[in-house]
């Protein structure tokens, strides 16, 4: 029997993150750990730094970050580089998302494309040194929220998440709206492929001010939204005869060439146009005091804070470097005095793994767990990204002792905890799945 590309990509994907890669976790990704379990004298500042700036502490790293200082901890999260860890980087490299574009991933099951997406993210979460990095990794993609189930949004997700989010996530925020508004995935997502010449969609434009610059109250009118979509007209994906398919295109003939006029600037051209648009409101001092205070909301519970001028400000004067904007915020006091923060199920499950000093695959048995919560990965229909405000998730409490019992029993295939390693901080399953269920572990 011949067998056509399609059936051997899925099958050598299947085989990989089923059986494999079980045993691959057992054998190779054993989490080293420090041999002192012990908690500093005053654990507070460690422990509240390792929660809100990354997913929670492992077994025994409180006590180091407190040796060094939280805020020495933080600067050399603020400095992250491309080195990780080996296990993290070999089960990383075995996903075809981190390797693949959009039209090859389209060969393959979309159920396998989009556990692939959802176990590229919780395996960084979870074994990643680089946490602070992997904390904005999520921020931005609720940020810039694309939901996998609309118009190839799994096949397009892998290269979106490449390319925009993590490429740009510690850099810069204007390079970063430029990479997603060419992003096949965003103008999928947001109907722009049909935004024409004399039929509009202000689907992209709305949410370019809205949500991901401006804000909803970032000075502009519905006439802003009506130009800017023209603007916008002919960006779209291209599906064209042996052309670079699922990537983005301009077409001409479907532009608008009428010069536009938005909060107040005149814009002509092409697609220089837009791109003019994106740089204006990327850089906009509304935009750098809306993305400040939804830093400020997740990193100290609160947006409404001095420190949301101060990260205003460093986001103007270093023309939108996210780094920079970061540092105000989390070097100051609010980080570990301000008011407890909800975690969301993916923080929940991503902190209750890394406080057994667990290892996990990421694979199915565990994001059905998310699902459960009411997060699987990439599933928000709405551009907003998933909500952060406590109300949301009061309903996900059941499941969320359902999941500390499997994992503390061993109940998760593909995540077995380390309780061995952990028996001085948790003397058997019971005492440890009671501890992560516990009120005082669901904040941050």
């Amino acid at each position: 029997m011949e067998l056509d590309r399609r059936t051997v990509l899925a099958a050598g994907a299947v085989g990989l993150l089923t059986a494999g890669c079980g045993r691959i976790v057992q054998q190779v990704a054993k989490r080293p750990l420090t041999d002192d379990l012990s908690l500093p004298k005053n654990p507070e500042p460690a422990l509240r730094t390792l929660e809100r700036v990354g997913y929670g502490p492992l077994p025994g790293q409180a006590r180091i970050v407190a040796s060094q200082t939280p805020k020495g901890w933080i600067e050399e999260q603020l400095a992250p580089t491309d080195d990780d860890e080996p296990v993290l980087l070999f089960l990383r490299s075995r996903l075809d998302v981190n390797r693949l574009d959009a039209a090859e991933l389209r060969d393959l099951p979309e159920p396998l494309v989009l556990l692939q997406l959802r176990q590229n993210q919780v395996l960084g979460a979870a074994y990643s040194r680089w946490q602070l990095r992997e904390r904005m990794v999520d921020f931005w993609s609720n940020h810039f929220n694309i939901f996998n189930n609309k118009n190839y949004g799994a096949f397009r997700l892998g290269p979106d998440q490449r390319n925009v989010i993590r490429k740009h996530a510690m850099g810069s925020f204007p390079e970063m709206v430029r990479a997603s508004s060419q992003s096949a995935a965003m103008l999928g997502y947001l109907d722009n492929q049909v935004n024409t010449a004399g039929t509009p969609n202000e689907n992209y434009a709305r949410e370019l001010m809205e949500l991901h610059t401006l804000g909803v109250h970032g000075g502009y009118t519905q006439a802003d939204v009506k130009e800017v979509a023209r603007a916008f007209t002919g960006w779209g994906i291209e599906n064209g005869f042996l052309k670079p398919r699922e990537r983005f295109a301009f077409s001409a003939d479907q532009h608008d060439k009428e010069p536009v006029t938005v909060l107040g600037r005149r814009f002509e051209g092409g697609k220089e146009k837009g791109e003019a648009i994106v740089d204006m409101v990327s850089t906009h001092p509304a935009t750098a005091r809306f993305i400040s205070g939804k830093l400020c909301r997740h990193f100290l519970g609160d947006e409404n804070v001095p420190e949301r001028e101060l990260a205003a400000q460093s986001f103007l004067k270093s023309s939108g470097d996210i780094k920079a904007t970061l540092r105000p915020i989390l070097l100051s006091e609010a980080l570990i005095s301000g008011k407890p923060i909800v975690k969301r199920p993916y923080d929940f499950v991503a902190s209750s793994i890394r406080a057994l000093g667990a290892e996990t695959d990421g694979g199915q048995a565990l994001q059905s767990h998310l699902e459960a919560m009411g997060q699987p990965l990439y599933g928000w229909p709405m551009p907003d990204g998933y909500p952060d405000q406590t109300k949301a998730w009061t309903g996900s409490i059941l499941a969320r002792w359902n999941f500390a019992w499997a994992l503390a029993h061993g109940g998760i295939a593909g995540t077995p905890a380390n309780l061995d390693r952990v028996s001085e901080l948790y003397p058997d399953a019971l005492k440890a799945a009671l501890a992560l269920s516990a009120p005082a572990f669901q904040w941050r």
